[in-house]
């Protein structure tokens, strides 16, 4: 392998927590983590990225070769170097690092969870997914979980004794869940059913990082109605369990059929998994009967911003890894010496297109990392406000709403730009890119998947458009652009951002005007006509989004240089936030004005059948 690897961007994950987002002041003021300060904040990130560089990092590539495998006698084997890295990694408790404190876990905020996940995806996506799904299922088990057995669960899978999954894909249902034909069937016993069915794409479906695997799968009870409001949901276990200490019992009847050939992430153990084929398996109702989707959303939403999450990960290592190779690889001469033979090589970073390629991944990667960790950190504020003595509920409305209007523009632009940016590095290696001997090929190979799962990306659109933009009248989107539009309005405040400023106000309202073109659509029952530019909706309103995010960074820079005292190197960085910006405006930005006449031009030629043949 090459001497490129793995590299945190601590200095900027510290701006955006300390400096534009304000975490500590936010959280104190919300009464959240009034112990945490920036301290115990900046500790522990950098120890994350300790274990993500040292530990972590050092079984990504060979993970990828190696892959997971189906032995004959049922077993699946991962890549060597996962077990002890797992061993490690929970041993630091880093699995619990935003449990409650009442199932064993650390209680620090959602946006410091972000972070550490941003390191720990970024050094090893295959490895991050097994406990990041466990942590998702954990904390849909804690709210939704029988009190008979919750917190013992719990604490299991919160430290990382159990695993957990959830089951929802099967063979031709796909991304339909409504059309899953798992039957659950009563056996008599409370809350006890027989589940008989199969899924697919089951991330970390079976593995020996753990002693037992919870998994949460949804299935149809008899007479339940047809699609996803017939649809419950189990805690199916691999093995059966004491419900008083956790004691495990007989194998229960759920076996992996096969290892998914997949085109990335092949050290994580995606599985086909039968469900009563082999013998009885036995699962436990969560909730009530019927409730499958509503409770399942729970953890699908949490994963959401995971997905986000992991693109931008990949973005960034795969835009560490360019950087670092534009500044060693020498190749041709500068462009003042063009033609001339004698002059002499300089490194590639010095060539416009480069430099062009590098910007442009720079620039998604920060207004991406600022969007993340702004969503995590209103999440922190959603708990703090639900459990505050005296709940205003003004507040919380909305707090809930950003989060809602930003969770489909987190997994989907951030999960399609975060793969942009993996290509966009392989091509500033050139042909080195595309070889195995650099790690930004597997980089691609293993962000491509954030597009496709969790919902497509094409779903979350039209979860944008159909729901989220419909909620109130449109007061979730009004409430982002009063957001959108005080931000904009201070960083305007400053004659040297104005310009810029005002190129992204305009695009503002131009996204203004698609949201209302689709919004006469949908009012006129033009469903289709809607519906077939709820992409290009939701890539417009993220171009903006970042846009205003790269203001609000730029203003934070911009303040810090006026203030002075700096070090060469600290003036450097703000003076790249306030070039972030005018790249942005000019080379990014315009973007969002092509989207803007796509969606008003009207056009629905896909729908035409003579499109097809």
């Amino acid at each position: 392998m090459s001497a490129t690897q793995f590299t945190p961007d601590l200095r900027d994950i510290s701006f955006v927590i300390h400096e534009v987002l304000k975490t500590i002041d936010v959280l104190h003021a919300d009464g959240v983590a009034e112990d945490v300060d920036q301290e115990l904040m900046d500790s522990t990130i950098a120890e994350a990225a300790r274990v993500a560089t040292d530990l972590i990092g050092p079984i990504n590539g060979p993970g990828d070769r190696a892959g997971c495998h189906l032995q004959e006698d049922g077993s699946v084997t991962i890549p060597e170097g996962y077990i002890n890295a797992y061993e490690t990694f929970v041993e630091g408790g880093w699995p619990a690092l935003s449990a409650p404190p009442e199932y064993g876990g650390m209680g620090l905020p959602q946006i410091l969870a972000a972070a550490v996940g941003e390191l720990i995806t970024g050094a090893c996506p295959a490895f991050a997914m097994y406990p990041g799904l466990t942590r998702g299922a954990a904390n849909l088990l804690s709210h939704y979980g029988p009190d008979s057995y919750k917190v013992m669960v719990c604490e299991k899978m919160f430290t990382g004794e159990w695993g957990g999954t959830m089951c929802l894909t099967e063979p031709g249902a796909g991304s339909s869940v409504g059309d899953a034909r798992t039957k659950a069937t009563p056996t008599g016993q409370d809350g006890v059913y027989l589940i008989e069915g199969e899924k697919i794409f089951i991330s970390s479906g079976d593995h020996p990082l753990t002693e037992n695997i919870v998994h949460l799968v949804l299935a149809r009870t008899p007479g339940a109605p047809a699609g996803t409001r017939g649809l419950s949901i189990f805690l199916v276990p691999k093995f059966e369990f004491d419900f008083d200490d956790g004691t495990l019992g007989e194998r229960n009847g759920v076996f992996v059929e096969k290892i998914e050939e997949k085109m990335g992430i092949h050290g994580n153990s995606t599985c086909a998994l039968s469900f009563g084929a082999r013998k009885p398996c036995k699962g436990w109702l969560l909730g009530e009967e019927g409730q499958g989707m509503k409770i399942m959303f729970h953890m699908m939403n949490e994963a959401r911003l995971e997905v986000g999450i992991q693109g931008l990960s990949g973005a960034s290592a795969a835009y560490q890894n360019a950087l670092a190779y534009a500044k060693g690889r020498v190749q041709g001469q500068s462009i003042d010496n063009f033609g001339n033979a004698g002059a002499p090589s300089v490194a590639i970073i010095e060539h416009p297109d480069v430099r062009r390629m590098l910007m442009w991944q720079k620039v998604h990667v920060e207004g991406l990392r600022l969007l993340m960790y702004d969503v995590a950190l209103h999440l922190d504020r959603w708990e703090a406000a639900e459990h505050a003595e005296e709940v205003d509920k003004n507040a919380l409305r909305e707090i809930k709403g950003f989060v809602e209007i930003m969770t489909p523009i987190v997994k989907s632009y951030g999960s399609d730009k975060g793969y942009d940016v993996t290509v966009s590095a392989i091509q500033t290696f050139g042909g080195y890119g595309f070889i195995g001997e650099y790690p930004v090929e597997q980089i691609a190979r293993d962000t491509k998947i954030a597009s496709i799962y969790e919902g497509t990306n094409g779903i979350q659109a039209m979860d944008l458009l159909g729901r989220k933009m419909a909620k109130g009248s449109g007061v979730l989107f009004m409430n982002w652009m009063g957001r959108a539009t005080a931000t904009l309005e201070a960083a305007k405040a400053i004659p040297d951002l104005a310009d810029a400023v005002t190129s992204i106000e305009k695009a503002r309202d131009s996204l203004g005007g698609s949201a209302m073109h689709l919004a006469g659509l949908g009012m006129a029952g033009d469903r289709v006509g809607a519906m077939g530019h709820a992409t290009s909706f939701l890539n417009q309103f993220g171009n903006v989004v970042l846009g205003v995010y790269h203001a609000r960074a730029a203003k934070v820079a911009h303040e810090a240089l006026a203030a002075g005292g700096l070090t060469e190197a600290q003036e450097r960085f703000y003076k790249g936030k306030l070039v972030n910006l005018r790249f942005y405006v000019s080379q990014v930005l315009p973007e969002s004005f092509a989207l803007g006449k796509v969606i008003r031009s009207g056009d629905a030629s896909c729908m035409d059948d003579a499109a097809f043949m």
